[in-house]
Order: structure tokens, then C-alpha cells, then sequence
């Protein structure tokens, strides 16, 4: 199951406790303090892994804990300090603090930022010892780890987006193009989450169904058009079954302007979708339109009968290569 977006409670280690303790040494009269500082709660990392998937992992775990320090001993010796922890997110992801709105965003792989601080270890007896209190019998206890609750929305960066309206036969050409079996089905919303490709080393994702009002969170919504905003290149997806495909490409194209104006300056290739249910005289048709759009980067492709694929797969591999997205 793909997870895009995910809440988590965090908390780091407390601080050991200072301790009260005597050195008792033979030979030694009078032993004075030797009551050792508690060590330092552990710290809370997060660190950004290429693991579109990671999230799902966490979907049983949702409380992340830090070691805490040990306390202080004897004959002045620190309690060991907690350890670190490190909590692995996607590359993509953007963490939100809900206590105090602080965010992290991971755009580059093994990009770490410290989340939460660690609390401090208490002060043993030794540490009070004074030429005026030479036998303190006080100490404190650790500090407590800070603690939190955490978003983590992943927004896809990938090299190829493929949009359009629902049963545009986005999934069957991610299938037909990268070997993926993911589900595909003839009612809207059979994607229901973001499925994923690999085509010689670029990842492609199937984006869910569009609709009319999406930027405004109708249907899907907001939920995956922020996927888009971060795809590099967009395959805009029309079926040749629509009854007018250069107004449901327009239409499209509204609802990504509405959500984000950069949307519409990525690069973008037009796929007529499903030419082996039309006859050669409507594909010619509605090419010609697109063309006369000046949209010129128009291809045609069925991911059924597989016709056109290859020369799609081809020439998108040679173009990405060549611009080293």
C-alpha cells in the first residue's frame, strides 16, 4: 500500500538522574561526594532515503522513541548518553511540527535534520560540592526529551507524471511502458493512489483521476495534485473516447493553473490514449486539432494493443537522457 501522508507522535530521551554517593575507599578518612551526572537523553533525527514506499512501513509504529541517558554512579563516572535515533523518510517529504510549527522539508537523499532535543542529565552530588558544602546530599533529576507530533506529507519527485481525467488509461500506459501490474479497472477512481514505474532508470508515476473543481479538493483534490507540482515532465493522458478530447485536455489544464500556475510551464507531452477503439479518421482528427494548437508533441498510443508504445518509450528515453533529468 502506497502512503503519502502520514502522522506520527516523537519523543526524545530524558536525561538521567545526578545521583548522591560517597567515595569509600580504603585508606581515604574522610571520602567526600562522588555522585556522577546523569547522561543526556538521545536526539531525534529525520534522515531522507529514496524509499517511495517507507511510509507504509510506518503505519503500525506511530510513536518513535529515543533512548534515555542513564544515570549518573559512582566515583564521579557520567551515565552513559541515550542514543540517537534516526527516523528514515522518503525523499519528498515535508515534516511539520503541529507544537511549534516548525518544518522540514527533504528534497536531496541522506539530507538529515535534528527534530527534537534530547533532555538534559541530572547533576550528581559531587557537582554541589563547595569549600562551604563539603558533603552536598542534593542532586537533580534529568530534564525531559522534547516531544512532538509530526506530519509527513511525501510529494513525488519523479521524472514523468502521467494526468488526466479518470479512465484516461493512465495505469494501462504506466503498464504497458514500465511492465507494472498495477491495477486498472473501467469506473472512476480506480486509482485511488499514486502507482509507480521504472522506464531504464526514470521513475514514472500514474497521477489518480482529475476532475473539474480538483483544485478546489473535489474528487481527489489537493491530495494528489501536489504529487504533480514536483514531477519533472507531465504526459498529459486523453482519451480518444471523449466526445470533444482537446476540451478535456483544456479542462485539465484549468485545474492544474488554479492549484499551481508553475504547473503549466513543465514540459509536456499530449498521449491520445486508446486509438484501438477508434477509426484512423477521428485519431487523424483529433491529432490535427492538438497540432493546430501548437502542441506539437503529440503521440498516439494504445496500452492495450501496445500500438505506438515502443516509439513512445523510445523517444522519451532518448529526450530524458539527453536533457540528464
Amino acid at each position: 500500500m502506497f502512503v503519502d501522508e502520514l502522522e506520527i507522535k516523537v519523543v526524545a530521551g530524558h536525561g538521567g538522574n545526578g545521583v548522591v554517593r560517597w567515595r569509600r575507599e580504603k585508606h581515604v578518612a574522610e571520602g567526600g561526594p562522588s555522585g556522577g551526572n546523569g547522561g543526556k537523553g538521545g536526539d531525534i533525527y529525520m534522515r531522507a532515503v529514496r524509499d517511495l514506499s517507507l511510509l507504509s512501513k510506518y503505519t503500525g509504529s506511530k510513536e518513535f522513541r529515543a533512548t534515555d541517558g542513564n544515570a549518573g554512579e559512582k566515583r564521579s563516572k557520567y551515565g552513559r548518553d541515550g542514543e540517537d535515533l534516526y527516523i528514515d523518510v522518503p525523499v519528498g517529504a515535508t515534516v511539520t511540527e503541529h507544537e511549534r510549527g516548525r518544518v522540514h522539508v527533504f528534497e536531496h537523499e541522506g539530507q538529515i535534520h535534528k527534530i527534537l532535543l534530547g533532555g538534559r542529565g541530572g547533576l550528581g552530588n559531587e557537582y554541589f560540592k563547595s569549600s562551604t558544602n563539603r558533603a552536598p546530599e542534593e542532586s537533580t533529576e534529568g530534564r525531559p526529551g522534547e516531544r512532538g507530533t509530526f506530519t509527513i506529507e511525501l510529494s513525488l519527485i519523479v521524472d514523468i507524471g502521467l494526468v488526466g481525467i479518470p479512465n484516461a488509461g493512465k495505469t494501462t500506459i504506466l503498464n504497458a511502458l514500465t511492465h507494472t501490474k498495477a491495477r486498472v479497472g473501467a469506473y472512476p477512481f480506480t486509482t485511488v493512489e499514486p502507482h509507480l514505474g521504472e522506464l531504464y532508470g526514470f521513475i514514472l508515476a500514474d497521477i489518480p483521476g482529475l476532475i473539474e473543481g480538483a483544485s478546489e479538493g473535489k474528487g481527489l483534490g489537493h491530495k494528489f495534485l501536489r504529487h504533480i507540482k514536483r514531477t519533472k515532465t507531465i504526459l498529459h493522458c486523453v482519451s480518444l473516447e471523449e466526445e470533444n478530447p482537446l476540451q478535456t485536455y483544456d479542462l485539465i489544464r484549468g485545474e492544474l493553473g488554479k492549484f499551481d500556475q508553475t504547473l503549466l510551464e513543465k514540459e509536456e507531452w499530449i498521449l491520445l490514449t486508446k486509438s484501438d477503439i477508434c477509426l484512423p479518421d477521428k485519431i487523424n482528427s483529433v491529432s490535427a486539432s492538438f497540432i493546430a494548437r501548437g502542441l506539437t508533441n503529440v503521440h498516439v498510443v494504445s496500452g492495450v494493443t501496445l500500438d505506438g508504445v515502443k516509439e513512445l518509450s523510445d523517444t522519451l528515453v532518448a529526450h530524458l537522457r539527453s536533457q540528464k533529468i
